[in-house]
């Protein structure tokens, strides 16, 4: 994505799934309009829309890609939205409880547990904008999705099994 829109990695990685506010809006805006500003502080200008659209575009060029190929597991991004007419697209929305979650974000992806919950919040709320911003979906409703797991009762390896099983049955493997 990073090589395909000119920009570094970490770059996409902060922006992806979330969509910009309205102060980052604004400061994008001026930032186009007064360059200078950003000059005399050392700083550098905010990305402009036009990059952040060439972001949306790259991550909807590649997910339409990988579907293209064949098989593949999209997480995020918007995937369900720009997805979400293909026949051979398998929509799946994993659930658990925040202790869960909570947990799992401290051990496997090292958060701090003092923040763990703020993080999740946000996240959510990044998502869930990103979603309803670029695509008018509300990435919550659970009627576009054709399957909807609790990761947390079934377990990773329980889930994983279920989705196997749906793709055998639909004649995908």
């Amino acid at each position: 994505m990073a090589r395909l829109a000119g920009l570094s990695p970490d770059e996409v990685a902060r922006r992806e799934e979330r969509a910009p506010g309205l102060l980052e809006r604004l400061a994008r805006t001026l930032a186009v309009a007064s360059p200078e500003m950003f000059v005399s502080t050392g700083g550098s200008p905010p990305l402009v829309e036009t990059e952040e659209e060439t972001i949306v575009k790259m991550t909807e060029r590649v997910i339409t890609e990988a579907a293209n190929e064949g098989r593949v597991v999209l997480v995020g991004r918007g995937a369900q939205a720009i997805l979400a007419m293909r026949p051979n697209a398998l929509h799946v929305y994993v659930i658990a409880s925040k202790a869960f979650r909570k947990k799992i974000a401290v051990e496997r992806l090292g958060v701090d547990p003092a923040n763990a919950e703020k993080v999740m919040e946000e996240t959510d709320r990044q998502r869930d904008e990103y979603v309803k911003t670029r695509y008018g979906r509300d990435r919550q409703d659970l009627t576009q999705y054709d399957i909807v797991l609790n990761a947390e009762r079934l377990r990773f390896d329980g889930a994983a099994e279920l989705i196997v099983a749906d793709v055998r049955r639909r004649g995908w493997s």
